[in-house]
């Protein structure tokens, strides 16, 4: 069957026209953080979790609930404690002495867009019963299972620098998590703009709804449909291949990585890859498209060594080195 990548590409532009208002919306309140803004476009984009990491204070949360009222859509905050219980977040059974009878009482998962804030402090339980709701789309209540809404999209935040009262993230659920983005800090000239607009006991914080879920289900379906070349796809397994086995590649990663990343790395990778085609008004996938979002897609995913430890390497040196010694097709 002949792919027609130019119908595709007029189907991309018709079905994006909210994409430029909704970064708009989103740039109204946020200063900077073009990249973040862009891979929570891609998760919407592509049905993927994202995880948020940064130091306090980098608008991390601001920004996740900024894009989720500039969506027609529902939004619940889950702020992560220690002392958290599965039933706080996932509901429960209640009993009615009156008719002997239990009724069930649905918890705040049940929205479109949840922002579980600094995740990492939550203990395993409850990281348990998220990690069902972000693969399954569903929660298990007692006997019953419940369908959670469409679109469901899991938004995380932690802090990497203070870990008193945090619990590491299981491999397990960091690997259902699309991307993990690093936030960094913003420019100088961003920060200046960052002063003028929030140094008030008030600042304006509205935004206006410019897209509902019925346009991002349709948009999602589009970005399936993109067409990516054999050769791409036989780039993105060699990228996911070279980091199970660097010395195959003929990369000099010798003893550097203990494991590599997953397939659900070439899934998400060739997902991603499209989301951001769509993004860009494409209705095709350039091996830019796998470079620019690759780092975000593998860097959660690769375990190294105690000798890379020892010697300061990290996962994000071991992605550059592969995407810089792997050929481009």
């Amino acid at each position: 069957m002949s792919i027609n990548t130019s119908e595709i590409t007029q189907l991309v532009q018709e079905n994006r026209r909210w994409v430029e208002p909704l970064v708009n919306e989103v740039s109204r309140v946020v200063v900077g953080q073009k990249v973040l803004v862009h891979r929570l476009l891609i998760g919407l984009l592509s049905n993927g979790h994202v995880l948020l990491e940064g130091v306090p204070g980098l608008a991390k949360t601001l920004t996740v609930r900024t894009l989720a009222n500039s969506i027609h859509t529902g939004f619940q905050r889950l702020q992560f404690t220690p002392d958290l219980l599965p039933a706080d977040i996932i509901g429960t059974l209640i009993y009615n002495p009156r008719d002997g009878q239990f009724t069930t009482k649905l918890g705040p998962i049940f929205s479109n867009l949840i922002l579980a804030d600094e995740i990492n402090r939550a203990p395993a339980k409850v990281q348990s019963a998220l990690l069902e709701a972000m693969q399954e789309r569903q929660v298990t209540i007692g006997e019953q299972t419940f369908a959670l809404p469409d679109p469901f999209l899991v938004l995380a935040t932690q802090n990497p620098i203070e870990q008193e009262g945090t619990y590491q993230l299981p491999e397990a659920q960091l690997d259902r998590f699309m991307l993990k983005v690093h936030v960094g800090y913003p420019t100088r000239e961003e920060e200046r703009s960052i002063l003028d607009a929030m140094a008030t006991s008030a600042p304006r914080l509205g935004v206006q709804a410019v897209v509902g879920p019925d346009e991002i289900i349709r948009a999602r379906s589009i970005v399936n449909d993109i067409y990516v070349d054999d050769r791409v796809k036989d780039y993105i397994v060699n990228i996911v291949w070279a980091t199970r086995d660097p010395a195959a590649a003929k990369l000099k990663l010798d003893g550097m990585v203990r494991y590599g990343a997953s397939p659900r790395a070439t899934i998400f990778l060739t997902l991603a890859a499209k989301a951001n085609a769509f993004i860009a008004g494409r209705g095709y996938v350039t091996p830019q498209d796998v470079k620019s979002v690759g780092l975000d897609v593998l860097r959660h995913r690769i375990g190294v060594s105690y000798e890379a430890e020892a010697e300061s390497v990290t996962t994000e040196m071991v992605v550059e080195q592969i995407f810089a010694g792997v050929p481009v097709p």
